[in-house]
């Protein structure tokens, strides 16, 4: 028998957002994200998915709806990664991880050690007097993954940050996004618009529908091993499958829709 799920950390419930342009991003979306999981938002672009990302990480607000934290002390444990790097380029990589532990008043040679064991985590230890301009753009993601992660997070927001990178470095992020998800037994919530992507990551699929975004499905993933072997198997090959039926069936025009 399935283990039961675990408590939701966060809770949206009947969430809209509607920009000044007038766009609706979101109308009537519901989600639950649960404390360990790694949980992929998938949909096609403009669906609203970057939008929910965000309004949970309280970088916008709702227009409509309610966003419940279970757990105070999570929403202060936020890490969120954006589909760019955005780092400082003025800076070294190991300035630019350090930056969010010196905006909280920690000084470089307490923390010294924690910047450079979250670098070797990602693999950039030998890089940390390198500048930005100086790294493959894997690897600027790398750092930005760091500095998202040096601060400990209980849950880590993720938009598209693999999106514009080649198939060989992203399958590489991928495997080590796994390894790190499961060695710091942290939330994640991924966005993305790649179905092969989300199945290899994820515990759980959320498939949004086309603007204005709501959740029109859901698929749990079982897959202990996430490798190479995983991703050439016939179990991932058919989870890829029903996954791109749920998000062909989600992007079909509801009854009512505006054409």
């Amino acid at each position: 028998m399935a283990a039961p799920p675990s408590a939701p950390l966060v809770t949206l419930r009947g969430v809209g957002k509607t920009f000044g342009s007038g766009t609706v991003a979101l109308a009537g979306l519901d989600l639950d994200i649960r404390g360990g999981e790694f949980l992929s938002l998938l949909g096609p672009s403009g669906c609203g998915k970057s939008t929910a990302l965000r309004i949970v990480a309280g970088l916008g607000e709702p227009s409509s709806g309610t966003v419940t934290w279970r757990d105070p002390d999570a929403r202060k444990g936020l890490g969120f990664v954006f589909q760019e790097p955005t780092l400082m380029p003025w800076a070294t990589v190991f300035n630019n991880v350090f930056l969010p532990l010196k905006l909280a008043g920690e000084s470089r040679t307490a923390v010294q050690a924690r910047v450079m064991q979250t670098l070797s985590r990602v693999g950039l230890a030998e890089f940390a007097d390198a500048y930005p301009r100086e790294l493959s753009g894997g690897m600027r993601m790398r750092v930005s993954i760091a500095r998202a992660l040096v601060t400990a997070p209980r849950i880590l927001l993720m938009d598209e940050p693999f999106a514009a990178l080649d198939e060989i470095t992203r399958f590489k992020l991928n495997d080590d996004l796994v390894a790190l998800w499961r060695e710091l037994k942290m939330t994640v919530v991924f966005v993305t618009h790649s179905v092969f992507e989300s199945v290899f990551l994820s515990s759980r699929i959320v498939v949004m529908t086309g603007r204005p975004g709501r959740v029109s499905s859901e698929l749990a993933i079982d897959a202990p091993g996430r490798d190479a072997q995983f991703r050439t198997s016939a179990e991932y090959a058919a989870t890829c499958r029903v996954a791109s039926e749920a998000l062909a069936k989600a992007m079909q025009p509801r009854a009512g829709a505006a054409a």
